[in-house]
């Protein structure tokens, strides 16, 4: 990996694998990240499955899952030079798509597209609201609600740091009222 990747969000990226080792990839990989103690970097590991209704002979119907994309694996992380070592030493995967070492993450439409919703989170700010910012770097700091980007789940707090008025861009989710 060329660069560590600050951008704390989890992303969607695909993993490929061998054909045939989607689910070892995905049980191996979650006993990983248990035995490490990744959870706050692993979001979800999926091998997305779609019912295939076949009709025997006998006029019977059977429903079997299928793989949707036979030897990839989506993982919703953190990418870190940690996880994406983690991934990548995983037994049956054969590295991420994307270019290089960087692995390139699903834009929200491709998301859309697998079936999969991008959640939009509940956001009741507004622009001059006092905050309390409740996780990240900026932890514990106090500010003021200066830009709302709802496309981005983004919010851009001003706080004081170090005797001066600086804005930071957080998280929807990385914010909370002060009572």
């Amino acid at each position: 990996m060329s660069q560590e990747n600050n951008e704390l969000e989890p992303r969607w990226y695909v993993v490929h694998t061998y054909s045939g080792y989607e689910n070892k990839v995905k049980t191996d990989l979650e006993k990983t990240v248990k035995n490490r103690e990744l959870e706050e970097y692993f979001f979800e590991i999926v091998v997305p499955m779609e019912e295939q209704i076949e009709i025997k002979n006998d006029g019977k119907k059977k429903v079997n899952l299928k793989k949707v994309f036979p030897g990839y694996v989506l993982v919703k992380m953190i990418v870190t030079e940690a996880t994406w070592y983690i991934v990548r030493n995983t037994r049956g995967v054969t590295g991420f798509v994307g270019s290089g070492t960087d692995p390139i993450p699903l834009t929200e439409d491709e998301i859309r597209q697998m079936g999969f919703e991008v959640p939009t989170l509940k956001f009741d700010y507004s622009v001059g609201d006092p905050v309390k910012i409740t996780g990240g770097s900026f932890d514990g700091f106090i500010g003021t609600v200066q830009e709302i980007n709802k496309d981005k789940n983004k919010v851009k707090v001003s706080i004081s740091m170090f005797g001066r008025e600086t804005p930071v861009e957080v998280d929807f989710s990385q914010i909370g009222k002060i009572n």
